[in-house]
Formats: structure tokens, sequence, C-alpha cells
């Protein structure tokens, strides 16, 4: 093979390889999003079904604010094993990628770079050391007068991890305003 092919596959793996390296990162970048729920419902009401949902997903109420009518859940997250077992995967798969180039294009050396796949695990147990952590999931009631009624409206402004607040909305089927 031509020394021009083999370099330019080369650059082609290690942009790969950087890609990898980039989105194992993102594994466990903090995701956290603010949403606001609208419900008829009194605040007595909303507050226990909130508190009920929040505990069956073992969160634990951590701060509670009377005056401004706020109330803050913490509880651990656990990393995925399947995640952790897929980035490991692909940690496999794209060092074996560039050591195959590499032992094109230095096969005197050969299978010595296979010894780099000794590093693949470090994608697994990267995620799995930074993806277990502490949430908080912060919760604020408001009232609003509903346009089209008389009756009063609740105003949730939740703030907390993204899938977290995926799993409120579907759970409890409120109204999410824009």
């Amino acid at each position: 093979m031509s020394t021009t092919i083999l370099s330019s596959t080369l650059l082609l793996t290690v942009l790969l390889a950087i890609g990898l390296f980039f989105f194992i990162r993102a594994s466990v970048k903090n995701r956290t999003q603010v949403i606001q729920l609208m419900s008829t419902e009194p605040t007595d009401s909303l507050l226990a079904q909130l508190q009920q949902h929040f505990t069956q997903r073992s969160y634990k109420v951590v701060a509670l604010d009377a005056t401004q009518n706020q109330v803050t859940f913490a509880g651990f997250v656990r990393p995925s094993w399947f995640l952790a077992v897929f980035l490991t995967f692909l940690a496999a798969i794209g060092i074996l990628c560039l050591v195959l180039v590499l032992s094109f294009l230095f096969p005197q050396i050969g299978l010595l770079f296979l010894a780099l796949e000794l590093f693949s695990p470090a994608a697994g147990i990267f995620y799995w050391q930074k993806a277990g952590r502490q949430e908080q999931v912060s919760l604020k009631f408001e009232n609003a007068a509903a346009e089209s009624t008389q009756e009063t409206q609740n105003l949730i402004t939740v703030t907390g991890h993204r899938d977290e607040l995926s799993v409120l909305r579907e759970t409890l089927g409120w109204q999410q305003v824009s």
C-alpha cells in the first residue's frame, strides 16, 4: 500500500478517535433543564403527588422553603451498566482501528500496538466513576389565573436532569407550558 493512502487513513482514524473521546466525555455531562408544568389541582394535592413520585424514585426532601413555595429533592443517580459496557466496546473498536492503521504504517513494530487495547476499559471506568452522582430536582409553585375560566391554576417550575423531567411529565401527565 502506498504511504499516501495509509497517511490519509491514519488522519481519518485519528479524527474518529477524537470524536470518540468527546463522545465518551459527553456521556457524563450535566444535563439540567428547566420546564414549567400547569395543573388545576390544589397545591397540597400537587405536592403530595410530587412527593410520592420522587419518593418512589428514591429521592428525599432536602429543602423546603414555604415563603417562596419551593421544594428541593435530592437522590443518587446510578450509572448504567449498559452504557459502561457500550462505551468500553466503542473504545475497544476505536483503538483496534487505530492499531490496524499503525501496524500497516509501522510493520516492524506490528503486534506491539495491540497493547493499546488494554486502555479500552478506561472508557467504562471513566463513565462509571463520573456518572454516579447526587442529583437535585427543585420545584417552585406559583398561582396563575386561567384566561378562559375563573379557576386558579398552579404553575410549577421544575429544575432537574432532563431524563428525570421526562419521566415526571410522562408519569403525571400535566400540561407543559412553552
